[in-house]
């Protein structure tokens, strides 16, 4: 029996296409590169959404660091410190508290440094 398989495979073709819109010259144009250039693009962009993680701590820890320098104090031992303290935050809500809102995370910081004592 002959099977007639133009649909699904001019569908699929055209999804790739239509993924490859916007890319450079044969990049969008030819199915072959298309498929080769999405493909590699798909990889990208699941290694970097894991990636992306890694970028925001970082981001994260600089911010907090700069906000407790100006107490006198290292990023590190201010992290000890909160431990010790048995203050539960993240690094993502001590940023976004040095950056928005610089009262509240004096009170935390000095918090800290009197349960350090």
């Amino acid at each position: 029996m002959r099977v007639k398989r133009g649909v699904k495979a001019r569908r699929r073709r055209k999804n790739i296409l239509k993924q490859a819109k916007g890319y450079y010259q044969s990049r969008s144009k030819t199915f072959r590169i298309a498929k080769e250039t999405v493909e590699r693009g798909m990889a990208y962009a699941y290694a970097h959404r894991k990636l992306k993680k890694r970028d925001f701590r970082r981001l994260w820890i600089t911010r907090i660091n700069a906000a407790v320098r100006e107490y006198g104090i290292s990023y590190s031992r201010f992290i000890n410190m909160l431990n010790k303290a048995e203050i539960i935050m993240d690094r993502k809500v001590l940023a976004h508290l040095a950056m928005e809102d610089p009262n509240a995370f004096k009170k935390v910081v000095e918090t800290v440094q009197a349960a350090a004592k």
